[in-house]
């Protein structure tokens, strides 16, 4: 994969050109506010004061096939599907939209991008989640169909071994891993002898009908 281009620095869009810088990624940011331009100089590769939706400013940019570019432009819709137009001109294929509403969402997907990204509705889901289930700690929708969460164990999961839950058996779910808190550990796949203990985090996979069956 290429380098990173952050296409609007507001809250989201400067966020997540920080945190890729600090993953040690090649980030490019662009944004029409010259102090926004300023703050993130301070980690980006390069950032540059500049109105993406003019196709040529777009181009002097140096937005490769292979780089992968994140348009945050907040509730400016008509800006939004202008810039993924024309990088799908640029034949860029890696394109991944900030959206406001689902609509916003197909149209976009409908003219070339990649993925959308609903951080409000994501969040909502996350956190309806975590609300629900106290011992669901995170999880992961892979596809309509699977999921993959992170739970602290049932109380009769505690000093047993995952032979002697059989939880693939009785629930249709597979622990991917385990995260020790105490000490802090990670097995993975763990085997049917491994003993699970209070201080241990389940990463398991699983349709989520059958996941509901071990929360709390």
């Amino acid at each position: 994969m290429g380098k990173f281009v952050i296409i609007g620095l507001g809250n989201f869009g400067f966020y997540l050109a920080k945190s890729l810088s600090e993953e040690g990624k090649e980030v490019i940011a662009v944004d029409r506010n010259k102090e926004r331009v300023q703050r993130a100089q301070e980690f980006c590769s390069y950032a540059v004061a500049g109105d993406a939706t003019d196709k040529s400013s777009l181009e002097s940019i140096g937005i490769e096939k292979e780089d992968s570019v994140i348009i945050s432009l907040g509730d400016n819709i008509s800006a939004s599907v202008l810039v993924t137009l024309y990088l799908r001109d640029l034949d860029i294929q890696n394109i991944y939209v900030k959206i406001i509403s689902e609509d916003h969402g197909r149209v976009l997907e409908k003219i070339g991008a990649k993925e959308v990204i609903f951080p409000e509705r994501d969040l909502a889901k996350k956190m309806a989640k975590t609300l629900s289930s106290p011992n669901l700690i995170d999880y992961l929708p892979l596809t309509d169909e699977y999921t993959i969460v992170e739970i602290a164990p049932l109380k009769e999961f505690i000093g047993k071994t995952l032979a002697e839950l059989r939880l693939r058996n009785k629930y249709n779910i597979s622990i991917l891993a385990v995260r020790g808190l105490v000490p802090e550990t990670l097995t993975m796949n763990p085997g049917g002898s491994f003993t699970v203990k209070d201080s241990d985090i389940l990463l398991v996979l699983g349709k989520p009908d059958d996941i509901e069956k071990i929360k709390v």
